[in-house]
């Protein structure tokens, strides 16, 4: 097989992960990201409520993501990492990591890593008041 018969077989889509201290959420699109193929919280995967942020259910999920993914044909995987962003958190969650190495796992293939966490430019004020938050 040439080379460039190996290439036209391969499909490529772009998985989201959104990683907070409260849930890991994993979303597999298109090369678009209009067409939704796969998407998977801790949530789904666990029943207690304190757990959605852990990495074993993150690992569960993305494992659960990417098999409906490969079973549509995708082959490879271009990763954006989200964090909370924006006056929240700029570091993801401790669930994106073993998502991650979950997706590699189940047999994707890793294109481009981008972190796409949002970042202000002076904007609204943080929650709390003038005073902050007062314990």
């Amino acid at each position: 097989m040439t080379k460039s018969a190996q290439q036209s077989k391969e499909k490529w889509g772009i998985a989201h992960i959104y990683s907070s201290e409260n849930n890991t959420i994993i979303h597999i699109t298109d090369i678009t990201g209009a067409e939704t193929l796969s998407i998977c919280s801790g949530g789904v995967v666990t029943n207690r409520d304190k757990d959605k942020g852990m990495p074993f259910p993150a690992m569960n999920a993305a494992k659960k993501a990417a098999n409906d993914a490969l079973a549509k044909g995708i082959t490879g995987v271009h990763l954006k990492i989200r964090a909370p962003g924006g006056h929240k958190k700029k570091m993801p969650g401790q669930g994106a990591q073993p998502a991650i190495r979950m997706l590699v796992r189940t047999g994707l293939r890793i294109g481009k890593v981008e972190d796409v966490t949002p970042i202000p430019h002076d904007s609204t004020r943080k929650k709390g008041g003038r005073r902050g938050r007062r314990v």
